[in-house]
């Protein structure tokens, strides 16, 4: 049955639906890693222990959902070589030295620091614990310097030349391959996402809390209400500055890639004096039109040009055969803004309420708070497929097609691992977001339970040594371990 389908059309799936699992993560945990740096920092300066039990209520999510990153991004690698081995050796000489950097730089930051700051405080200090936590929160952030680049330039493709006899990408400027045009905006716009997405979801959770609390007649602690406070600021801050770094990031698309600005705006016709910009409507790729739209006229043309009469080119301007999939790549981006012009509101909101002093006393608020917990997650996603659709039928854009990318593939074999990735997914990462979830149901308490005092010390790669062993026999030992 699977030897039917295309090969080339399954293969991009399973990267879809392998990279679009895994992004989750790092989505979270890239903020994530920031909020803890920042409650440890507070914890040190104002010695107020609501930081502390937050810090300690939040390592362990973070622990989970950063494992759960890294196991799902392992996959990926592997599909290069198995799925897309034609890209892998064309593009290898210019990708495969920032992959590798962010292996041998931020991930192994990241790896190196993190069982400091998840057990280490007391055994190294808080000086060098705060140094640790600052640590991995950087490994994140430069983890996705290295990937955002690495996707910026098959975006936009720099400082590189092709040789003639074998068909491979060559570096000729690094900085060139590094800094291409779109990375820039592209880093500031997607880490820019990730801090939301942890505001929202830290956010949530304490309207969750705040929820229970109240129904209950239960008072609520000092540390869910500065958790729902610190959230509230981050997105009443960053979702404006989030839509202006969008704003630009679209100008720098439209210079770059036309095509995926065209289909992000549904205009399939040009429009000499000013285009409309499309709320809602059905793309028709076959009758190159915008079935039943409904749009405001020239605003496109005001946002994209800052000129309501500026012309805008079409997709009637670009041949049939490198039109990316308008339909997919119209709604997704629809999604990312509706999300992004929602959080707008909930911050605005929570200023409303905080200017009343009625923040923490605003049920409705919270109601719509714990309704927007996931949204982050929802607008990333929605934004990575309307960046990577928006990008065909290239993978190197205007390079290098999709399907002159895929290796001699079986459709069968690849539908197997595809049917086998959806089966074990869902299973394993299902069951540690349901754990997660479960941690998240327990609000922060005063004098929060330590990672080491859940989990008796980190594994020893030499087992429990005869001192360990002692200590942990004496009834008033604490556990060895942070």
């Amino acid at each position: 049955m699977l030897a039917s389908f295309d090969a080339v059309l399954l293969a991009r799936i399973q990267f879809a639906f392998t990279v679009s699992f895994h992004f989750l993560f790092p989505a979270f945990t890239i903020g994530l890693a920031s909020y803890l740096a920042v409650l440890n920092g507070l914890w040190l300066w104002t010695k107020d222990h609501k930081y502390l039990d937050l810090f300690r209520y939040w390592v362990k999510i973070f622990a989970l959902a950063f494992a759960m990153g890294v196991v799902s991004g392992i996959v990926m690698s592997y599909q290069f070589g198995t799925n897309w081995s034609v890209f892998s050796d064309k593009a290898g000489p210019v990708i495969g030295a920032p992959m590798a950097y962010e292996v041998l730089s931020a991930f192994f930051l990241e790896a190196g620091f993190l069982g400091i700051m998840l057990f280490g405080r007391e055994r190294v200090g808080p000086g060098l614990h705060m140094a640790a936590t600052a640590a991995v929160a950087f490994g994140t952030f430069f983890s996705a310097f290295w990937i955002l680049s690495v996707n910026s330039w098959m975006q936009t493709p720099a400082g590189f030349s092709i040789d003639p006899d074998t068909g491979q990408f060559l570096p000729e400027n690094f900085w060139e391959i590094i800094f291409n045009p779109s990375f820039p905006y592209r880093l500031m716009h997607t880490v820019t996402a990730a801090y939301l997405t942890t505001a929202f979801i830290v956010g949530g959770v304490a309207a969750f809390h705040l929820l229970r609390r109240r129904r209950r007649g239960e008072a609520v602690s000092e540390a869910t209400k500065t958790m729902f406070s610190m959230a509230m600021w981050m997105a009443a801050i960053v979702a404006p500055v989030q839509i202006f770094l969008g704003d630009l990031h679209g100008i720098n698309t439209l210079e770059h890639q036309p095509a995926k600005v065209m289909a992000m705006e549904g205009h399939y016709e040009s429009h000499d004096h000013g285009a409309p910009l499309y709320l809602f409507g059905i793309p028709n790729d076959e009758t190159q039109t915008l079935d039943y739209a409904v749009g405001i006229p020239k605003l496109s043309s005001l946002i994209l040009k800052h000129d309501l009469n500026a012309p805008l080119d079409g997709l009637d301007t670009i041949p049939d055969d490198e039109q990316p999939p308008v339909g997919i790549v119209f709604w997704s981006f629809r999604v990312m803004v509706a999300v992004g012009f929602a959080m707008l509101g909930i911050g605005a909101w929570s200023l409303w309420a905080r200017w009343r002093g009625r923040l923490f006393e605003a049920p409705w608020l919270h109601r719509a708070a714990l309704a927007m917990a996931p949204s982050g997650l929802i607008a990333v996603l929605a934004g990575w497929i309307t960046t990577e659709v928006g990008r065909q039928p290239y993978t190197i854009y205007g390079m290098l097609r999709t399907a002159e990318s895929a290796a001699p593939l079986d459709a069968a074999a690849v539908g197997t691992s595809l049917i086998a990735f959806i089966v074990v997914y869902f299973a394993v990462f299902g069951a540690g977001t349901f754990y997660i979830m479960r941690l998240m149901s327990r609000p922060p308490v005063f004098d929060e339970p330590r990672l080491k005092d859940v989990t008796k010390g980190p594994t020893r790669t030499a087992g429990i040594t005869p001192a360990i062993e002692e200590a942990m026999r004496r009834p008033d030992a604490a556990h060895p371990g942070e």
